[in-house]
């Protein structure tokens, strides 16, 4: 008979698998544009929100959204009240069906997706801990060399800005690359072939007390 731990870790950790699988097929529908409503709907207030960070602080753009969202309820609220009253019918809130609903977070939900975000950051710090402390002196080249181009981009671009050219990029790209896939692809294959040959070169020459395989 199986220990009773096991079972509860091996279902916990395909309950977390399939929501991962769930979100990241989700995911996957808006930024291929399956349902063009649903991602244009996605991609406008995303890229509205930005917008907005990049003209006023958080405070007043958290405090214009709710302010906009009480416009309108409380504008339908009043409209759905006179018209009861005019046409004497007792339907009650509008908002009925909503403030009936169970909007709470269930802990077995919440747990799940505290399981996933806790596994990726635990990937995160394992493989942070990996780079900083050069396990791996060319992966650690490879982070140092990425980290110099940063500096460059935060140079020219502030936070906010990144976000916003990040965002039209995460609903672009993979339309893009969708509809040209082979040409793509080939000169994917090209830079990769040539980067693995200029670290091929570069690990040659490093001395032997430094030099570092995967296998180790």
């Amino acid at each position: 008979m199986a220990d009773p731990t096991t079972q509860s870790a091996q279902i916990s950790c395909a309950m977390n698998t399939s929501s991962t699988k769930e979100s990241t097929y989700y995911v996957m529908e808006l930024v291929y544009w399956r349902d063009p409503k649903k991602s244009a709907v996605a991609f406008g207030m995303s890229l509205l929100v930005l917008l907005s960070l990049a003209t006023f602080s958080v405070i007043s753009v958290v405090s214009y959204m709710l302010l906009a969202l009480l416009c309108v309820t409380i504008t339908f609220r009043v409209y759905k009240s006179v018209i009861q009253a005019v046409q004497k019918s007792g339907e009650g809130h509008p908002f009925k069906a909503l403030m009936e609903k169970d909007l709470t977070v269930q802990p077995e939900i919440f747990q799940k997706y505290v399981d996933v975000c806790l596994t990726y950051v635990n990937l995160a710090i394992n493989q942070a801990r990996q780079l900083l402390l050069v396990e791996d002196l060319v992966d650690s080249l490879k982070l140092a060399g990425f980290m110099w181009l940063l500096t460059y981009v935060g140079a020219v671009f502030n936070g906010i800005t990144i976000l916003i050219l990040t965002d039209i990029i995460f609903f672009s790209t993979p339309l893009v690359y969708e509809r040209n896939k082979t040409q793509i692809d080939q000169y994917i294959e090209l830079i990769r072939t040539r980067v693995e040959v200029t670290l091929a070169k570069l690990q040659d020459k490093l001395p032997g007390a430094v030099k570092r395989t995967k296998a180790e």
